[in-house]
């Protein structure tokens, strides 16, 4: 596969990766360093991440950027290295994809709340998510997946920003519906699947959040607020507790396996993992599409 648009035409379900922070920690990230940090210095490390997914059948990966703006950058005195960061993170992604999978610059959330309910002014925003989005583009992403958002706003500053780096690249929107069926700003499912595929947003869904449950509900919702629209579902591996001082997720491979199928049949085109995922998780899930014959 060359392009998003190829992927997409081929039949059955695309999987996507799994969680990049997981990993980092079980390979020595410190927590409260900076993980897009790794993409210069432990570069090994997170290409070996990207290729233990594609080897477990991942057709989508999500580079190692999620915090990789300026403005969660500047926590770690980083925010004048976000380009050098977020370009260096697709190099390696594009690397170990070849043409076994796609390359999805990840953006996540500013961490600020945007004016006039916060201090980040909207220009702001989207002149840093136009920042990243220009050097992950450099660096060689097929799209831009903007996650884990709970701001219709944000959402919207990170797509302006996107487009203001590029005119036509694909863009994959998921939000976190983890406050009661809705986001932590009160966005519903069915009104952000409305809005993102207006925008004219690529695929459109949810991640992270409380488990597979919780994500298969959105899905259902979504489905039915926008029937056409290519769905996402990338969530975690079960609702976590701390160990140790550390979040432990409950779900394992053969849940994950599961959710994975439950997920096709609720709908979702691309299904991957979030948090607490491992690509023994994703391996799980590729198999049990593969037995519905949607793999």
């Amino acid at each position: 596969m060359t392009s998003w648009n190829e992927l997409i035409s081929q039949p059955g379900v695309i999987l996507a990766d799994g969680a990049m922070g997981t990993m980092l920690m079980a390979r020595g990230l410190v927590f409260g360093n900076a993980p897009e940090l790794w993409n210069v210095e432990q570069p090994q490390r997170v290409g070996d991440i990207h290729r233990a997914y594609v080897q477990a059948g991942a057709q989508v990966i999500l580079t190692n950027t999620f915090g990789g703006n300026r403005f969660r950058l500047q926590l770690h005195t980083l925010q004048n290295r976000a380009a050098e960061l977020n370009r260096a993170a697709a190099g390696l992604a594009r690397e170990v994809a070849g043409t076994q999978a796609i390359v999805a610059g990840d953006i996540g959330p500013s961490g600020g709340i945007l004016a006039p309910l916060g201090e980040l002014e909207p220009e702001q925003a989207v002149d840093g998510f136009c920042e990243q989005a220009a050097a992950l583009i450099e660096g060689g992403v097929d799209v831009i997946w903007l996650e884990t958002m709970s701001s219709l706003e944000e959402m919207r500053a990170a797509f302006d920003g996107v487009r203001r780096a590029s005119a036509d690249i694909p863009v994959i929107a998921t939000m976190t519906f983890d406050t009661r069926g809705r986001t932590m700003m009160g966005v519903t499912p069915e009104h952000a699947a409305t809005t993102l595929n207006g925008w004219g947003a690529a695929a459109v869904g949810g991640n992270c959040g409380n488990g597979p449950d919780e994500i298969l509900t959105v899905i259902t919702k979504m489905r039915a607020a926008v029937p056409d629209a290519l769905l996402v579902a990338k969530a975690n591996a079960g609702v976590p507790h701390l160990a140790a001082g550390r979040p432990v997720y409950g779900a394992g491979p053969a849940e994950m396996a599961q959710y994975a199928a439950a997920a096709a049949d609720a709908g979702a085109r691309l299904i991957g993992a979030c948090c607490g995922s491992t690509p023994e998780h994703l391996q799980a899930m590729q198999a049990a599409l593969a037995a519905k014959g949607l793999r």
